[in-house]
């Protein structure tokens, strides 16, 4: 992993909301209205969060019919595991393409 996919991956977290999203799919997959009603907020804000998390590799949403035979959108959480210390940091930048050095004036 480089730096702007550690970078990428930290930031989809850095978020109370998205924080707490991933706590409430930790007891398993919700579907959208459900899990909007539990973390208090608007289906589209809750969207426009979790696409900023499936895009992250955090939860995947799927499809499925309810017992009325409405479909459902579902979450899932993924596992993983984010660790952030030096050694990690330096894998990153290790890997990384060096930036363009900038002209000084």
């Amino acid at each position: 992993m480089d730096v702007d996919e550690l970078s990428a991956r930290l930031t989809a977290i850095a978020s109370t909301q998205r924080l707490r999203i991933l706590a409430e799919l930790a007891g398993g997959a919700v579907h959208v209205s459900e899990l909007a009603r539990r973390v208090g907020m608007s289906r589209a804000l809750l969207y426009m969060h979790l696409t900023r998390l499936e895009e992250s590799g955090y939860v995947t949403g799927r499809l499925e019919l309810g017992p009325d035979g409405k479909a459902l959108k579902l979450f899932d959480l993924e596992p993983f595991e984010v660790t952030v210390d030096i050694r990690s940091i330096l894998a990153a930048v290790a890997v990384s393409p060096t930036p363009p050095s900038r002209e000084q004036d």
